[in-house]
């Protein structure tokens, strides 16, 4: 499985959905589509988005780990 991170190159906003995507092997449009309709359930789907926006890293950054 791929690292969680935002890829450089398949992003409309922040990358989280493209992230997301590659991580669990699935089209980036099928996570944004879910996106979109979790939106219109209760919750804090977009806090988590923000959340995840900041949080992640980029795909092309490398840690000195």
């Amino acid at each position: 499985m791929p690292a969680l991170a935002r890829p450089r190159d398949d992003r409309m906003l922040g990358g989280v959905c493209a992230g997301l995507a590659r991580r669990f092997g699935m089209r980036p449009n099928t996570m944004r589509l879910i996106f979109v309709v979790s939106c219109l359930l209760p919750g804090p789907q977009f806090l988590l988005y923000l959340a995840l926006w900041i949080l992640l890293p980029n795909g092309d950054e490398r840690t000195a780990w």
